[in-house]
C-alpha cells in the first residue's frame, strides 16, 4: 500500500487528465484480446518484482481510489517495466491464499504512482486475507497485460507475497533519463518534486515495495538524504560511496524516491539503513540494497 492514506482525498476531488478508466480498473475478466506477445526478448523479460501485503483492511478514504474498498486487503505490486494502461484490469490478476483459495478481487489502480517512469506499480484490492488466519502467498499474472512498449505480455508472470509483518525494502533503481519532466497523468497532487536545477548531473529513481514514510506521516528530509549510500564506479573502475546531493519525487504518497546525483561516475547500486521508514501497517524497513538497472 502506499502512504499517506489522505492523498487519496485529493484524487477524489481533483480533476484529472486522464479517465478514471485509464488509471484504475473493475472489471472482473480480462478483455484484452491475446495479441501473440512473448514473455521475453532477449534479455528482458515480462515479470512480476514483488508483491507487498500491505494492508489488511484499507480505512475509509480507500474508497476515493475504488468504490467499496474500505475494509478490503491492500497489495502493492511492482512489474518489471512499465505497463500499458489500456490492457490493465482487475481480471489480470489472481492471488492464491496459503488454503489455496484464490482471493476475490475488487479493483486495481496505479495511483498514485503515475509519475513519468513510475507506471509499473498497481495496487490490488480485493478481499486476499486475512493474514491471520488465512493470508495472502502468491500473485499470478493470469491475464494478457502488455508492456508500455508493447513488446511483451505479462501473462504467467508471478511473485511470493511478501507477508504483512515485513517492512518495505529497495525493489529497483533504475537511471531516470529526464529528471526534469513533471507528470501529466494523475491530477497534480500525485505528482512529485524535481530535482534542483543546478548541480545535479544525474538521477536515479529508487523504487520501494510498498509506501514509505517517516513514523510519523512525513516525507524524508535532509538526515534520510544522507544514510541513502550510492556506490558510483569512477572511469577508471575505482568505486566509492556517496549520498545523494539532493532528494526528490516527494510528497505525492507513492513508493519512489528519486535520488539526485552531482557526480558522472556510474552508478552500481544503492543502499539504506534499517528501521528509518515505515510502511502503511507501522513496519520498519530492514536494512535493504539493490544493483542499479538500465532504464529511462
Amino acid at each position: 500500500m502506499f502512504r499517506p492514506l489522505a492523498i487519496f482525498a485529493a484524487l477524489f476531488v481533483t480533476a484529472t487528465q486522464a479517465t478514471a478508466q485509464d488509471i484504475r480498473s473493475r472489471e472482473l475478466t480480462d478483455t484484452t484480446q491475446d495479441a501473440g506477445l512473448p514473455r521475453a526478448i532477449d534479455r528482458a523479460e515480462a515479470g512480476l518484482l514483488s508483491a507487498f501485503h500491505g494492508l489488511d483492511a484499507l480505512p475509509l478514504i480507500s474508497n476515493a481510489i475504488c468504490r467499496g474498498s474500505r475494509g478490503k486487503t491492500g497489495m502493492p505490486v511492482i512489474f518489471s517495466s512499465e505497463i500499458d494502461l489500456s490492457t490493465l484490469q482487475a481480471g489480470d490478476f489472481t492471488v492464491t491464499k496459503r488454503s489455496g483459495e484464490a482471493g476475490a478481487m475488487h479493483c486495481v489502480s496505479v495511483l498514485p504512482a503515475t509519475d513519468p517512469g513510475e507506471l509499473r506499480t498497481v495496487l490490488l484490492i480485493g478481499d486476499l486475507g486475512p493474514s491471520d488466519t488465512d493470508p495472502p502467498v502468491r500473485v499470478a499474472v493470469t491475464g494478457h497485460l502488455f508492456s508500455m512498449d508493447g513488446t511483451l505480455d505479462f501473462k504467467g508472470a508471478q511473485v511470493a507475497v511478501t507477508p504483512l509483518a515485513d517492512g518495505p525494502s529497495l525493489v529497483l533503481a533504475q537511471p531516470v533519463a529526464d529528471w526534469t519532466k513533471v507528470g501529466s497523468l494523475g491530477p497534480r497532487r500525485v505528482r512529485g518534486s524535481l530535482c534542483p536545477e543546478e548541480d545535479v548531473q544525474q538521477a536515479l529513481r529508487v523504487t520501494w515495495a510498498g509506501g514509505v514514510t517517516l513514523a510519523n506521516g512525513d516525507d524524508p528530509g535532509a538526515a534520510e538524504r544522507q544514510l541513502y549510500q550510492v556506490t558510483v564506479e569512477a572511469a577508471d573502475g575505482t568505486q566509492r560511496d556517496i549520498a545523494p546531493f539532493a532528494l526528490a519525487d516527494l510528497g505525492d504518497g507513492d513508493n519512489n524516491h528519486m535520488l539526485c546525483l552531482d557526480t558522472q561516475d556510474r552508478p552500481v547500486s544503492v543502499a539504506f539503513p534499517a528501521d528509518v521508514f515505515t510502511d502503511p501497517n507501522d513496519d520498519l524497513n530492514p536494512a535493504t540494497s539493490v544493483k542499479v538497472t538500465p532504464g529511462g
